[in-house]
């Protein structure tokens, strides 16, 4: 899942940004739309937002066209007929989009006119502050740790105080929002992530210790809680204490992959939270998983999970490259060509575009970088793109967090202090810029600190929690990125030669028709847009640039379907082979049962003639002692006769002899 896709829940609160957009302009019906805008902007600007607003508001333009002579009102129909079947959202995204590009500052300008109002700042030079009461709600004083018009604004002299943070109007300021519940424990080098307008925080390291619980703040009511998760699977999965994992989100699931344990296992372990029944249980996975570690980065890009580097139990640091795909739960080691970072763990990872990894900092046992790595993802190759604008200071242990194209990075440590700046990185030029810095040792200034990207109101917000920075924290720090971020890198980019820029624009990378979506107004393609409205362009050069767009995202889907055709055809092919294979193995079977049967029955008469034989045998040797008892009592009764008659002739002759000579 991607950053795109990580974010489609916070897009839910969108439609409000694009009202309060729309109510700037003047599409509140209060004043004729169009000489509002004529009198603010330029007119093909005007006519743009005109149709996207019609795009949004009330679909494709269904309307019949107004006679040619009507210039305004035919000029009208045809921008907004031009933008054929363009999605709602889409529509109110680009809108907001170029607003923001012609009139930077209109959301504060607008906030009296907001539906929620943005709420005014009170700036109190008292160290004693009075919670503000707001609905018989008590909140604490929430402090501010940020620059102020580019000076120094310490904690000790100067607070803000709000009322709720929904209504916090600052922005690019690390602000510490009135939070209520049990508060988790104190710790660094947790896993954190965002499901749902929720923030989990899960395990980690206090004062050496691992942590294996599981808290969760909601991010609408800033409230804490504790979830006791129960142990899955047969034999039972527990959560094993565990420290410098990732947390990943997955559907309505976390993921948490690898990190440091009291007895580690040989190779990384993926345990599953089910967040709907609190229930941990182990990923079953095929193919040679990777050696277990933590420190490493771990980014899910579409349906995969891409692991890089980290510290393995013996203290080796890696550079290894694995991937592990989420649809067959099979690992895969990549050996990508080109240099790849040197080994290194506790540095940050994020995805452009769906097709480049960036890998920035992190630290060896003796050392912290600030080098900046690409993985395109496409084409398996590392480079070491030239870093412009202010790059950041070598670090280890910080985070990082992608909104559209800027990756903001916040903390980490330099074997010295902890960072105070929060930097952001344009991933279409490869330009830094510092956001803000902050003041004395402060938790956004810390190791091993998370930080993920929600919406409020609308409205992207960075949260911070945790860290070690000589002390353990376990506080909560939000900001709002203002849009300045993005328009510096594009002031650098101008003066930028195209040659410098590692990464091919969004328009050139090859994507499928999924990642042109997923990229959507904040990609670098909308900047081409963007960059033809002006006063000097017409509506013809938008209109035909968007068409552009559209035929290509349509191609694109085009090929998409074809290739998907393809593969069904091809699936179809080897099922039926599959099928005409299962017959023959049958046919052979049963071929082979027969033979068996045959072979058992031969087996059946061979057993039987040699017992009958035997029997020959034993007959046959009765019959010949028989016949020599019957020759030796012939023989015996011949002898007998012999004497008998010769006995008697002699006696006959001589006479009877007495009877003791006849004994």
């Amino acid at each position: 899942m991607s950053m795109g896709m990580a974010r489609a829940s916070s897009g839910l609160q969108y439609p409000e940004r694009f009202y309060a957009a729309a109510s700037y302009v003047g599409f509140d019906g209060s004043t004729s739309p169009t000489k509002t805008l004529t009198s603010k902007f330029a007119k093909s600007t005007s006519l743009l937002l005109y149709s996207l607003y019609q795009q949004a508001s009330v679909g494709p333009c269904n309307v019949p066209e107004p006679s040619t002579w009507k210039m305004v009102e035919h000029g009208k129909w045809a921008s907004w007929n031009q933008l054929g079947t363009m999605s709602s959202t889409e529509a109110m995204r680009l809108f907001v989009k170029i607003l923001e590009e012609e009139d930077p500052g209109w959301y504060s300008r607008a906030s009296n006119s907001v539906v929620e109002p943005v709420i005014d700042v009170q700036m109190n030079h008292n160290s004693k502050v009075e919670p503000v009461i707001e609905n018989g709600n008590s909140y604490p004083e929430t402090k501010t740790i940020s620059t102020q018009n580019g000076s120094e604004v310490g904690t000790e002299d100067k607070d803000i105080v709000v009322e709720g943070f929904s209504s916090v109007g600052v922005y690019d300021q690390w602000i510490a929002p009135p939070v209520s519940g049990q508060c988790p424990k104190a710790r660094y080098e947790h896993g954190a992530a965002v499901v749902q307008d929720k923030l989990y925080i899960y395990g980690g390291n206090h004062n050496g210790r691992y942590l294996n619980d599981l808290h969760v703040l909601d991010l609408r009511s800033w409230t804490w809680s504790k979830i006791e998760a129960k142990a899955g699977d047969e034999p039972p999965t527990t959560s094993i204490p565990c420290a410098g994992h990732s947390l990943i989100p997955w559907g309505n699931k976390l993921l948490s992959v690898a990190g440091h344990a009291k007895d580690p296992s040989e190779s990384i372990q993926v345990k599953v939270l089910d967040l709907q029944t609190a229930t941990w249980s182990t990923l079953k996975t095929f193919g040679k998983a990777p050696v277990s570690r933590g420190g490493q980065s771990v980014t899910l890009v579409g349906g995969t999970l891409v692991i890089f580097g980290g510290q393995d139990a013996k203290r080796t640091l890696l550079n290894d490259l694995h991937i592990l795909d989420l649809e067959t739960m099979t690992w895969d080691e990549i050996d990508a060509v080109g240099v790849p970072p040197s080994p290194r763990s506790d540095h940050t990872a994020a995805v452009h575009v769906e097709r480049y990894l960036l890998i920035f900092g992190g630290g060896s046992h003796a050392t912290c970088f600030n080098d900046l790595h690409v993985l395109d993802l496409q084409t398996m190759e590392w480079s070491h793109p030239t870093q412009l604008g202010e790059i950041p200071t070598p670090r280890a242990g910080h985070a990082g967090v992608t909104v559209g194209e800027n990756w903001f990075i916040v903390g980490g440590g330099d074997n010295k202090s902890g960072v105070s700046e929060t930097a952001v990185l344009n991933m279409s030029t490869l330009a830094w810029s510092v956001v803000t810095s902050v003041q004395g040792r402060v938790p956004v200034a810390s190791e091993g600190l998370s930080l993920v990207v929600s919406s409020n109101n609308g409205e992207d917000v960075l949260i911070s929690f945790g860290g070690y920075n000589g002390r353990y924290n376990n506080e909560v720090y939000v900001l709002k990125p203002s849009h300045k971020s993005t328009l510096q890198s594009k002031i650098i980019e101008n003066s930028v030669p195209d040659s410098v820029s590692a990464i091919p624009n969004a328009t050139n990378a090859t994507r499928d028709a999924e990642s042109e979506f997923e990229v959507g107004h904040e990609g670098k393609n909308w900047e081409v847009v963007l960059d033809s409205v002006g006063p000097a362009k017409s509506k013809g050069d938008v209109i035909s640039v968007l068409k552009a767009e559209k035929e290509e995202l349509e191609s694109s889907l085009g090929k998409e379907k074809q290739h998907a055709l393809q593969l069904k055809q091809e699936l179809a092919e080897a099922e039926s082979r599959n099928t005409d294979l299962y017959k023959e193995l049958q046919s052979v079977r049963g071929q082979l049962a027969s033979e068996q049967s045959r072979c058992f029955k031969l087996e059946v008469e061979v057993a039987e003639l040699g017992q009958k034989l035997q029997a020959v045998g034993t007959l046959q040797k009765e019959l010949e002692l028989l016949q020599r008892q019957k020759a030796a009592s012939e023989q015996a009764a011949l002898n007998a006769k012999q004497r008998e008659s010769s006995g008697g002739v002699w006696g006959w002759l001589a006479g009877t002899p007495p009877p003791d000579q006849r004994a």
